[in-house]
């Protein structure tokens, strides 16, 4: 059952809460230690709040109990936060609650636990040192992409309906296009739980991990709640409702395609024949469904690939690191944190404002369109301990390669989604990426339903499933 057709059956009184905590449970402890999608289980607790609401003493919001798993970047209050790091060990445990933790429990999700991470988030792929590698559903050999990694594979194994996410350069599309999933990217401004302003060059914000374009929609509509967004360039336009809007007639759009990315040809970047077929496909179907397609015209500044380098650096310098905790770092975290802070004031103002010009040259290119359809993932998921762990600048490298549609998409503050569409030869989903113009979130989960209509892919599932 979708997110959504579990909801009704709790609004009709076929399920309780703690028959779907119970049920999730079961499954989390029949196949995390395979998976290792959930670096911790809050099981009592779970079904406490479980009970509670059963009994009328919790709002059920419109979530109405359905299980989740918070980030393990995210602090909940009385659980123990690790940040996918050796230096996370020894932390305090939190007594506040994160902002988009609340927000989950305002809108009556129940946390089963935290789920895996790379290390503070600064990877496109889950395999920290302190846990076992998080592996993907669809083949056990490959990993599950990053850093939402370990909610990716939860949901993918059917451990979750579905999770939260972030994502500062890729972090929520890259897992799901990895395992098969919806991820949703929202504009920069629209959950008021994280805007994106409040980071370093505003790249990361929260955003949804789900089966189905219905089930992003719910996930959205209860990260947004109906709190508002105290920034002077908070995105107000959009729907009451994600979950309502898809249910409204389909308007006719421009559909840009692009197979264009800033990283130069430097990167020895490859498009594989399964990501151009399933563009190529995706695309076919927009024009079926009478909407004008036609090729952007965009090339990306130049400038693009050292600027990022160097708030990526930046930002890892930027790391709450406690004394003495440096060393417990991994090298390519401690390049990273090093590198970043080497840089001067005037090296991070002048990669800022080469962003910014980035930023309005990239919606400007995009601004006859009202969806650019890219690529997902250049390349297939690789095999786990694919990536070199010892040399920072080859590492950085073979993630762009992998990777190179997913990051400019964060600088420049639009809505992107990441839409499963087929398998590859090698038994591995294939996806590609819609982008939507700034707070054009309810368009591309409007595009994305119809044309997953039009798809296979709801129907697979993983062998572990």
């Amino acid at each position: 059952m979708s997110a959504l057709e579990l909801v009704a059956a709790r609004k009709s009184g076929q399920l309780t809460a703690r028959e779907l905590v119970e049920y999730f449970l079961g499954r989390i402890e029949q196949h995390n230690t395979t998976l290792h999608a959930l670096v911790t289980v809050t099981a009592d607790e779970a079904l406490r709040r479980a009970e509670l609401m059963d009994q009328g003493q919790v709002d059920p919001g419109i979530l109405w109990g359905l299980p989740f798993a918070d980030k393990d970047l995210s602090h909940r209050a009385g659980v123990h936060t690790g940040w996918g790091s050796r230096v996370g060990t020894a932390a305090p445990i939190p007594e506040v609650s994160d902002p988009v933790v609340v927000a989950m429990d305002v809108a009556g999700g129940i946390s089963l636990g935290k789920s895996a991470v790379c290390e503070f988030g600064l990877s496109s792929y889950t395999e920290s040192e302190v846990f076992p590698p998080t592996k993907n559903p669809f083949s056990l050999l490959h990993g599950s992409g990053g850093s939402s990694g370990g909610a990716a594979t939860a949901v993918a194994g059917g451990l979750l309906p579905l999770a939260p996410g972030s994502d500062g350069g890729g972090s929520i599309r890259i897992p799901a296009w990895t395992c098969g999933l919806v991820g949703m990217k929202p504009s920069r401004g629209l959950i008021p739980a994280g805007t994106g302003f409040d980071s370093l060059g505003g790249l990361g914000v929260p955003g949804a991990l789900a089966h189905t374009l219905g089930d992003a929609a719910l996930l959205m509509d209860a990260l947004r709640g109906h709190r508002p967004t105290y920034r002077a360039t908070g995105v107000s336009a959009s729907p009451a409702s994600f979950v309502d809007a898809l249910e409204q007639p389909m308007r006719k759009l421009r559909v840009g395609v692009s197979l264009a990315h800033p990283w130069g040809d430097g990167m020895g970047i490859h498009i594989s024949p399964d990501a151009l077929a399933a563009l190529d496909q995706v695309t076919e179907l927009a024009r079926d469904a009478g909407h004008t397609v036609a090729d952007v015209e965009w090339t990306p500044r130049p400038g693009y690939a050292d600027a990022f380098a160097t708030l990526w650096r930046a930002s890892a310098a930027t790391l709450d690191i406690p004394a003495g905790g440096h060393d417990m770092l991994e090298n390519l975290t401690r390049d990273l944190v090093e590198e970043g802070a080497k840089l001067s004031a005037r090296e991070l103002a002048l990669a800022l404002r080469e962003l910014a010009e980035f930023e309005t040259h990239t919606i400007e290119a995009f601004s006859p369109y009202d969806i650019v359809l890219t690529p997902g993932l250049a390349t297939a998921t690789p095999e786990l301990g694919w990536y070199d762990k010892e040399d920072a600048e080859r590492n950085f490298r073979q993630q762009i390669q992998v990777t190179p549609f997913s990051s400019f998409v964060n600088v420049s503050g639009l809505p992107a989604l990441a839409l499963p569409v087929s398998l590859s030869g090698q038994g591995l989903p294939v996806g590609v990426q819609l982008i939507g113009s700034p707070g054009g979130d309810a368009t591309v989960l409007a595009l994305g339903h119809q044309l997953s209509s039009h798809l296979s892919w709801g129907h697979q599932r993983p062998a572990i499933w």
